[in-house]
């Protein structure tokens, strides 16, 4: 018998995962947030929005007989992975994470850790006079509070108005090149990158374009 396997995706390599149980015949639905402005091409069936809680990921587990779940969410979607494991405990769902490495520090590397994005806002404007955010429209809101710096804040998608005193938004989407992120930072003339330290190929490039150009990173370190 067929596993019927929910992923709980939104990253590269959920989709990359979902293409190899498709092709092995596995029935796959991969879950999305709907964060983003149009769902990417998906192998298998694809649902998008939230669950309602770890009350209503359970029901919905059960309704839909799932036999297995991944959590392929980026590593800093700490809710939707500590419902994942409440409901698959509650219903003896076995429940797998998937978990892209962190990025490896190399020779040249001048970074600096934060535990939180209320401490990296802190930390910021000591390291750095013009930044580069890149931390994703729902964690802006603790920079704003300690203006001062520049801040170059790229983006998915086009925000509402922000509350930072000197700020430009580039919309754009990766995979990125280190060529073309040490053009950008050469451009703004940036001396200091914020990351969550999300790891992962895709998003590499900026780290390395800060390693070749010498500039501090301020890493904030997973929850």
């Amino acid at each position: 018998m067929r596993d019927r396997i929910l992923i709980l995706g939104g990253t590269a390599e959920a989709a990359a995962l979902a293409r190899r149980l498709v092709d092995e015949g596995e029935t796959v639905i991969t879950s999305l947030a709907g964060r983003l402005p149009s769902p990417p091409s998906l192998a298998g069936q694809v649902r998008v929005g939230g669950f309602g809680g770890v009350d209503g990921l359970a029901a919905w587990l059960a309704e839909n007989a799932i036999t297995r779940v991944i959590d392929a969410t980026h590593p800093f979607a700490a809710v939707i992975s500590a419902h994942a494991a409440a409901a698959c405990a509650r219903l003896g769902l076995p429940l797998r994470r998937l978990e892209r490495p962190v990025w490896r520090k190399h020779p040249g590397d001048r970074w600096h850790w934060a535990d939180s994005l209320e401490m990296a806002a802190r930390m910021a404007p000591g390291l750095g006079r013009r930044i580069l955010l890149t931390v994703g429209a729902g964690s802006l809101a603790p920079f704003t509070r300690f203006g001062g710096p520049f801040y170059l804040l790229r983006l998915l998608a086009a925000p509402a108005p922000l509350a930072f005193p000197r700020y430009r938004v580039v919309i754009d989407r990766g995979p990125f090149v280190p060529a073309d992120e040490m053009a950008l930072m050469r451009r703004f003339a940036i001396d200091l990158l914020v990351s969550k330290a999300s790891g992962g190929a895709a998003t590499e490039a900026k780290i390395i374009a800060a390693r070749r150009l010498g500039l501090r990173v301020l890493l904030v370190g997973r929850p």
